[in-house]
């Protein structure tokens, strides 16, 4: 199974509502006492085995708007089927701290899955996606390129949340 996080590179983007997808998989990997350390295919992966099973957790360094390059090469480099992907990313059409997995589907308003799907010419990878809602009283890159608030504790349990229901599905 593969684990790919959304987000974007660098302390600039850390924090922001843009990068749940690099907490969940951040989260993941605490919990499994591994870390995305090897640099890849234009992304940062940790290779380990779950019950014998080959995993691959990755986090993309070609931003958000460019995922489907790293995702394809992962795809090509280690042989997985789009049914043994995960996306996780964030979803400004989810209230904050929802969870919503699908097994299939269009991207939705979301540029990093447009892209991966355009790229692997695939709808049929899984998806976890976690609410962050929208402020539209802001433009929506400047949105989801800020950082999380202090009043938003509610994506800190999200992205726990998240991070069990990876664990569950790795250990399934």
């Amino acid at each position: 199974m593969m684990i790919v996080g959304l987000g974007n590179p660098g302390d600039k983007y850390a924090r922001t509502r843009h990068n749940m997808g690099f907490m969940a998989v951040d989260k993941l990997l605490e919990k499994l006492g591994k870390r995305a350390d090897k640099e890849t295919c234009s992304a940062l992966v940790c290779e380990t085995y779950i019950k014998s099973k080959k995993t691959v957790i990755a986090k993309p360094l070609t931003y958000m708007n460019l995922s489907g390059e790293a995702v394809m090469a992962l795809m090509a480099r280690y042989g997985f089927k789009p049914e043994e992907i995960i996306i996780v990313y964030d979803d400004i059409d989810l209230p904050p701290g929802a969870l919503r997995f699908r097994p299939s589907g269009s991207a939705g308003t979301h540029n990093g899955m447009r892209n991966i799907i355009a790229v692997t010419g695939r709808t049929d990878i899984p998806r976890l996606r976690i609410g962050v809602g929208v402020d539209r009283s802001v433009p929506l890159a400047d949105y989801v390129l800020s950082d999380i608030t202090a009043d938003e504790e509610k994506l800190a349990p999200a992205i726990e949340k998240a991070a069990e229901f990876l664990l569950e599905k790795l250990n399934g």
